[in-house]
This record gives structure tokens, sequence and C-alpha cells, in this order.
């Protein structure tokens, strides 16, 4: 067995491998996340547990993989049937052909749609609503998920998942952790409108200077789609509300409602059978694609937890604070934590970094409630919706339609100046101690 600080280098040289060919498109994410992974084992000599560790991980992300398949096939077949027409005919005339509008509209409606706390919810519902209109206009693609990452992501309300793993493991309660922060958070939204109306204007310009012909292509008349259904659209709508009740409540299994809906939403939509397999086929390459790259992610989460490397990574990360940092470990948290999301799942930062973490800290006379603080600054709140570790990373990618590493270029830089904007705003408030 190898010592854990040769572990934890070895996790270091199989993430920051893995990240540095899906940044620069040397290998695809689903063909990165298997061979990296299992070389990277290999080559510590935990080869024999590898196909374990794959199955485990595949088990536990195959309910998400069900959901994000469905998820896809049914907003594609409800929005080939006109369902969202109306809604971005409703945006055009609220807010005009304007980039800078539609971009502070897109977070939002982000916003909005996380105060459920799920980041999967809020991109299946504001991706598939944005995207038409994205679309009709000519606007990048990257910009409607990067708009929509910033609003899920600084919306770290005490019932949304990092805060409530960080509540549990450190037995504070979520309230306190959070109403301290609230002016934070503010500062954290300020920000997040900002950025999305700076793009917006930047979009602006760029289509301003696209010659008129070209202008006049991307905006497309869809009134006579012969795949719309207008006399079905209450129905459609209906639908579309109960499952997004359904799925906000959490009163049914998400991958069971999608695929049940999706089935209805053809059945309606398409009766004959060679329409729903044209419909079926029309959308089968991102829900093919998103299907394979969720079970490769569950791979390699599956490798690295199997076999002990994400917890030496963590050990050993904590063992190098010096004792001159020990009151500024907070800030170190708060600085890093979005950046680490990229190397640390949810859980096993939340459950097995944080603890320690904040045990180290005390000795130091910080108290464990601005450690985790200081992580929902970044860790997994700003930082999940670019974490290959993160489901809906992926699904963000995919909705948009665009590749993984374009997403993470381009919304990496905006997802960190977020977390250093409300780390300064933590310093302002005398949140975190410098």
């Amino acid at each position: 067995m190898l010592a854990p600080s040769l572990l934890a280098l070895g996790t270091i040289l199989i993430i920051g491998t893995m990240l540095a060919v899906i940044l620069t498109n040397r290998l695809s994410p689903l063909a990165a996340m298997i061979l990296i992974p299992v070389l990277g084992a290999c080559l510590l000599g935990q080869g024999a547990g590898v196909a374990g560790w794959i199955i485990a991980g595949i088990t536990k992300i195959a309910p998400v993989a069900g959901m994000f398949v469905f998820a896809i096939l049914f907003f594609g077949v409800v929005s080939d049937a006109g369902l969202l027409a109306p809604l971005v005919g409703g945006v055009l005339r609220l807010v005009g052909r304007r980039p800078s509008r539609i971009t502070m509209g897109t977070s939002l409606l982000a916003l909005l749609i996380h105060l459920d706390g799920s980041g999967a919810v809020c991109f299946l519902i504001t991706v598939p609503a944005m995207l038409p209109l994205y679309d009709q206009l000519g606007m990048d693609r990257r910009i409607l998920a990067c708009c929509a990452s910033l609003a899920a992501g600084v919306n770290f309300l005490p019932w949304t998942g990092p805060t409530l793993r960080a509540s549990a493991a450190l037995h504070i309660p979520a309230a306190q952790m959070f109403a301290p922060m609230l002016p934070v958070q503010i500062v954290g939204l300020v920000f997040v409108f900002g950025a999305a109306w700076w793009m917006g204007r930047r979009e602006e310009k760029r289509l301003a200077s696209l010659p008129e012909m070209e202008a006049k292509q991307v905006i497309q008349d869809t009134a006579s789609d012969p795949l719309h259904r207008p006399r079905l659209f209450w129905l459609n709508l209906a639908i579309t509300l109960l499952v997004i009740a359904l799925m906000v409540t959490g009163k049914a299994e998400p991958a069971v409602v999608f695929m049940v809906a999706t089935a209805v939403v053809l059945a309606i939509n398409y009766p004959r059978a060679e329409d729903q397999r044209a419909r079926i086929e029309a959308h089968a390459r991102p829900a093919m694609l998103m299907a394979g790259i969720l079970f490769a992610a569950g791979a390699f989460t599956g490798i690295m937890n199997g076999a002990g490397l994400i917890h030496a990574l963590a050990q050993s990360t904590v063992a190098l604070v010096p004792p001159g940092m020990g009151a500024r470990i907070p800030l170190l948290v708060a600085v890093t934590g979005m950046p680490l999301s990229m190397m640390f799942d949810p859980d096993s930062f939340y459950f097995g970094v944080l603890p320690v973490v904040a045990e180290v800290a005390g000795h130091f006379g910080v108290p464990p409630v601005q450690v985790a603080q200081a992580a929902l600054l970044g860790m997994h709140t700003v930082g999940f919706p670019v974490s290959p570790l993160t489901p809906a990373t992926f699904l963000v990618a995919g909705l948009s339609r665009i590749e993984l590493g374009a997403h993470q270029r381009f919304a990496f830089p905006w997802l960190l100046a977020a977390t250093l904007t409300m780390t300064l705003a933590a310093l302002a408030f005398g949140l975190i101690a410098l």
C-alpha cells in the first residue's frame, strides 16, 4: 500500500491530467474520465479493484443518468410541439431584442428556479426555455450556460445541498450559518447581474457588427413549423408544470417522472409510431451523449473514492497548512473552494475534508462556523456548474449544446470572479479575518 502522500500526489496528477486533456480538447470528456483514472489507479498499484469501483460508481449514477436522458427527450419533444414558442415570443416582447436584457433575464429565471435548491432542476427548466431565444438572435450559447451557472452558484440558501452538508458535517444549524452571510450573497447577486449585463452588451456589439444578411438569417419565424401542435399547447403546458412541481416537491423519483412524462407527450403530440421514432431520433444524439458522459463520470468518481485517492488528497492538503496560517484558514478555504470543486465531489469535501479543516482551525481559535461559511463561498456553490464531479455540469453544457471544455473555459473565470467578489465582501463584513 502506498503512503498517503504518494496517493495524494497521484490524485493531483490524475485530476490535473484529466482536466488538461478535456480543456485542451485532446480527449473527449467521456474518454478522459474513463482512461485516465483507470490508468492512474493501475500505476498506483490499485488495479485489482478498478472493475468493482467502476460498477459501484455507475450504479450510484444510474438514476441520475436516467433522469437526464429522459429530461432531454421530454423537453425536446415539448419544444418540438411548440410549447416554448409563446414563451420566447413573450420574452422578446418584454425585453425586445437586446442581448443585455436577455442575459439578465436568464440569470433572473435561473435564480428563481434555483430557489428549490436543485441545480439540476434549475438547468432543466432555464436552459431549454431560453435556448430558442438565444438561437433566434444568434447569441453565444456559452453565455446562456454561464449566466445560468452564475445565478445558481451564488444562491447558497439554507436548504441547498452544500449548506445542508456543511450543517450536518459540523453540527451547526443551517440558519445560523446563512443569516450572517445574507449581505455577502446580495453582493454576489449584484456581481451576477452586472456580469450578465456586461456579457449581453458585448453580444450586442458583436451582433451589430454582423453583415445585414447574416443578421437576418439568425432570426427565424417558427410559427409555421409543421411539428408544432398549437391545439395541444395548454395540455403540454399542464404536463410540463406537473413535471416541474413533482421535481421541486420531491414527491416522485425524477427519473420515473421524466420517463412517464416523455412517453405521455410523445403519445399525445405524435400519435403515429413512426412520428414518435422520428422525435426520439432527433434528440437521441444529445441524450445518449449525456448518458455516456454521466456513466463515465460515475466510473471516475467510483475509482477515485474506492481507491481512497480523494481521502488521501484531503488528509495531505490539511497537513500542509503551516502554523502561521492557522487564523487565515477560512480565507484560504474561501479563495480555493471554487477551484477545488474541480477536484473534490460535494460529499467528499463536506463530510471528509471540512470536519478535518474545522478541527485544525479550531486549534488556532477559529470557530467552526467561520470555516463552514468560507466553504460556502465557492466549494460546490459557485464551483458546482463547472466541476467534472457533479452531473449538473454535464447537464448545463449538454442542454446548451456546447462542448464541456468550451463551457468550462468560458464560465470558470466568471465563477472564480464571483467567489473572489464574495470573499472580499465577507472580509469587509467581518465574517472572515485577513
